[in-house]
């Protein structure tokens, strides 16, 4: 299911304008990228969490030119999906 998809299906389900709803899931996204940009997590009950997760520095190869290279720590963003969500789609039928 795409972007184009779940906005379709939201103003199907609603009955609002596909222009509003592509607003709203712009913006919704947006605000949760510049959250995640900030270091702050953001809940969805019943959903999951958008966390930031630390990587720590490690060392890896190059292995084209045999070499040691220290790749350093950096924040990635995660999702971790609600108790509730794994749950449904655990015992959904397939």
């Amino acid at each position: 299911m795409t972007k184009a998809d779940v906005v379709a299906e939201i103003a199907n389900q609603t009955g609002i304008e596909k222009v509003a709803v592509a607003a709203t899931v712009e913006a919704l996204m947006k605000t949760i990228k510049v959250s995640l940009e900030n270091g702050d997590n953001v809940y969805l009950r019943g959903f999951g969490s958008f966390v930031v997760k630390k990587r720590a520095q490690k060392t890896g190869r190059n292995i084209s030119k045999n070499t040691t290279i220290v790749i350093p720590g950096h924040n990635i963003p995660s999702f971790k999906p609600a108790k509730t969500f794994v749950s449904l789609i655990k015992h959904s039928k397939k």
